[in-house]
């Protein structure tokens, strides 16, 4: 299935991290990856942070967390066909309101795989005429297959941003 480039330049930054093309085997490559990451971090250096205002990592988990559920929310209501343009979201009012490092590590690694399986289930009920219908949300248009992708993307930016700034320091 060909990628529309029908969003945002910006999304590319996560879609050109995914190597694969079809949605279920870039979910399957990931899987590896996306257990490592979680399972490599300690409860100790989860609320390390970078740099003073910068995102703990359990901030930056949450925030994984969060933005899944809305581009999840965002291929559904695209796959049903709604023609509403979807709100945006400002990721950094989120962080700070999600109160991340309050909870555990475990908690919030427990949250992030059931997000994903739950992302897995509903990206596997799509058809492939689901998948490339076309929708809009704040001021982008992509359809489900490209959300997907995102998805991936956005996860493989946030493991590649840990490695570089956060885990060298662990």
């Amino acid at each position: 299935m060909e990628t529309p480039a029908v969003y945002k330049n910006y999304f590319e930054n996560y879609t050109s991290l995914v190597a694969e093309e079809n949605l279920q085997q870039a979910f399957i490559a990931q899987k590896n990856a996306f257990n490592h990451f979680l399972d490599s971090i300690t409860e100790e250096h989860s609320t390390f942070s970078y740099a003073p205002g910068k995102w703990s990592l359990k901030e930056m988990l949450q925030h994984m967390i969060d933005t899944e559920r809305i581009f999840a929310y965002r291929a559904l209501c695209i796959a049903r066909q709604e023609t509403a343009t979807l709100p945006g979201f400002d990721e950094n009012l989120y962080a700070d309101k999600s109160f991340a490092n309050k909870r555990t590590w475990v908690d919030l690694l427990q949250e992030m795989k059931i997000v994903r399986e739950s992302t897995l289930l509903l990206f596997g009920s799509f058809n492939e005429t689901m998948l490339c219908h076309t929708g809009h949300f704040s001021s982008a248009s992509a359809t489900p297959h490209t959300i997907g992708l995102i998805i991936i993307g956005h996860f493989y930016h946030h493991i590649n941003i840990a490695k570089e700034r956060y885990l060298t320091n662990a």
